[in-house]
């Protein structure tokens, strides 16, 4: 039977000793990590997303400020409260929450946030860093699967390592955090997507399985080898009768059968979620800390 790769708990871990860092740099250096969260409308998913990543902050002991704005709220309205974060000083880290209304080019307003306090990675700068192997902020989602893979001591070095996605978000970052000259990382690693005309000839080989591919249970056991570790990414609501609100959240792996494959395997909802909202933290502190700029 697979080991399960507990994000939840792990991720419970990391805010602990983000929390403890946090109170030993209040009381040596005076500083409380800020970040400020700007929500742009009313997405029901977004307005929880923001709550939770606020009410991180506060356990954390971190300063938070959200700031929620309407739907038809300007683009220009939107760059003015980015540049008002960039020169507060008590501002750490700047969160856009996304998806913006479609007026809004999310481009433009990504680009308008500071590289040393865009703690989601998504700043070209951060990008390029990222890929050249420089300290940066690496996206929150690619970051906590590494933490989940070291943390659990799974062996990435030289092993082949299959991203199946390529967004902005998951895909790419993760192929470059995993094929890094580093501790913990050094994997042999391809990047697919749909376009293949059989995504199984690379999934079969994978000794780590990244599926961040946004379909519901589109991997099964049959599309893997024995012993694989599977990292499941997706976070998708579909309709079952039996379940109290009609509905359950699964990955994009088929959870049953590829937990008959694998050696070890993170579980949706409890696996790479909850470690997303740590290292939006994480990233927070660091830049509070200097540690990155």
């Amino acid at each position: 039977m697979a080991q399960i790769l507990d994000g939840k708990a792990l991720s419970q871990t990391l805010r602990n000793e983000i929390g403890e860092k946090t109170a030993h740099l209040k009381q040596t250096r005076g500083i409380q990590p800020g970040l400020g969260l700007l929500l742009v409308g009313d997405n029901p998913a977004s307005q929880v997303y923001v709550s939770s990543k606020a009410k991180a902050c506060e356990e954390l002991g971190f300063y938070s400020v959200i700031i929620r704005q309407p739907a038809d709220t300007s683009e220009g309205a939107v760059l003015r409260q980015v540049q008002e974060w960039n020169a507060d000083p008590r501002i750490h880290g700047i969160l856009v929450q996304l998806p913006l209304p479609k007026h809004i080019d999310e481009h433009k307003v990504l680009l308008a946030v500071a590289p040393q306090k865009d703690v989601d990675g998504f700043h070209p700068e951060n990008v390029g860093r990222l890929v050249a192997g420089l300290p940066c902020f690496a996206p929150c989602t690619p970051a906590g699967v590494m933490e989940i893979l070291s943390r659990y001591n799974i062996e990435t070095k030289g092993k082949h390592a299959v991203v199946v996605g390529r967004s902005n978000i998951v895909g790419k970052p993760m192929a470059n955090l995993l094929y890094q000259k580093a501790p913990n990382a050094n994997a042999i690693v391809t990047i697919c997507h749909t376009a293949a005309p059989d995504l199984t000839v690379f999934t079969k080989q994978a000794d780590i399985l990244v599926a961040a591919v946004g379909v519901p249970e589109a991997l099964k056991g049959a599309d893997m080898k024995d012993g694989v570790v599977v990292i499941d990414v997706g976070i998708n609501r579909i309709a079952d009768p039996t379940a109290p609100k009609g509905t359950r959240l699964v990955g994009d792996v088929h959870f049953a059968s590829a937990s008959e494959r694998a050696s070890a395997i993170t579980p949706v909802p409890g696996g790479v979620g909850p470690m997303t909202i740590a290292m939006l933290m994480q990233n927070t502190y660091r830049s509070a800390a200097g540690e990155v700029y």
